[in-house]
């Protein structure tokens, strides 16, 4: 690229970012997001999760230019999305949510045709690399209409990297993708943040987010909710799970166990729910020791990110937290 970018302070910086769509036939306005700050820092693998309309496409398709914002400030890459529009341009790569592809144009084509749109000079272009790097080589000259679901998924994902932007934003990546395409994309994509790429997701698959993202933040009603390290996150909700399976049947709770939040799942199985801040899983095993059993098997399940997702969107009117900026 003939643009020269230096490292700035974050890779992606919103500040009071709002948008407001007027209603519909004359309906109330719809507040997708409202006051919304966060920072993605540069190198970050940053996750941007919500229920369905809570704003996150919303938000992405404003640091795109797709979308016009109502108030606040927004930059990529240190660049203001409308006072310097062509190289906040630059700076971002997305790949949208829907498979809008020519169905006339080849891979090969199409990434040169993105190229040329971006400015790429000739001599520095990467269309067969990137198309090696998403395992699309074999169809590099093949009609995009005839590619699989999966294949033209990472075709977007290719063209959003034709210019090297320094940040990529991906909108449900693997929405529809099975699951061998969907591991070999997580491989593409933890090889790009770890030469330098600031990746930023949004994903309903909430396993995805905590396999990948260092850095999360969860958006509820175009509210902020929650912006923290993924092991903060984790460890706000203070729960774990014990299930130990006993050598004899039981018809009912010992008494040596009534401190603790234990149920009967069947005869020979107990589910004990502890705050492992305050209680540890010897003091548990201990407790079935005195009661004269003795465990046959012990499963542990950790909290993870679905729970903490859950119980931060269950609230119908969430109130947005001043901490929650990185």
């Amino acid at each position: 690229m003939s643009v020269v970018m230096s490292e700035p302070a974050y890779a992606v910086d919103v500040v009071d970012l709002a948008k407001t769509y007027r209603g519909k036939r004359n309906g109330a306005p719809v507040v997708a997001l409202s006051q919304v700050s966060l920072q993605v820092p540069v190198g970050a693998f940053f996750g941007l999760l919500g229920p369905n309309g809570a704003g996150k496409s919303t938000l992405i398709n404003i640091l795109a230019g797709l979308v016009l914002r109502s108030s606040g400030e927004a930059r990529v890459w240190g660049f203001d999305i409308d006072r310097q529009m062509r190289a906040a341009r630059r700076a971002i790569g997305v790949v949208p949510q829907e498979l809008n592809l020519d169905p006339f144009f080849t891979p090969r084509e199409a990434m040169e045709v993105q190229a040329g749109l971006y400015g790429v000079p000739k001599s520095e272009r990467r269309t067969d690399a990137i198309l090696a790097a998403v395992g699309l080589s074999r169809e590099a000259d093949s009609y995009a209409r005839s590619l699989s679901g999966g294949m033209r998924r990472r075709l977007l994902v290719a063209k959003a990297m034709v210019h090297a932007p320094p940040v990529l934003v991906l909108d449900e990546p693997t929405a529809g993708v099975d699951v061998e395409l969907r591991r070999q994309l997580w491989s593409y994509l933890r090889e790009l943040n770890a030469n330098g790429t600031t990746v930023l997701l949004t994903t309903h698959y909430l396993e995805e987010a905590q396999a990948l993202c260092d850095r999360i933040a969860i958006i509820n009603h175009g509210h902020l909710i929650a912006c923290d390290s993924t092991e903060a996150l984790l460890r706000r909700l203070d729960a774990k799970t014990l299930t130990v399976t006993v050598d004899r049947p039981l018809t009912r709770l010992p008494e040596a166990l009534s401190g603790f939040a234990v149920e009967l799942a069947t005869p020979q199985k107990l589910v004990f729910q502890y705050p492992p801040s305050r209680v540890h899983a010897g003091e548990i095993l201990a407790a079935i020791t005195a009661a004269g059993c003795h465990v046959v098997d012990v499963t542990t399940r950790e909290t993870e990110l679905e729970d903490i997702f859950l119980k931060l969107t269950s609230d119908v009117s969430p109130t947005p937290q001043p901490q929650a900026v990185a």
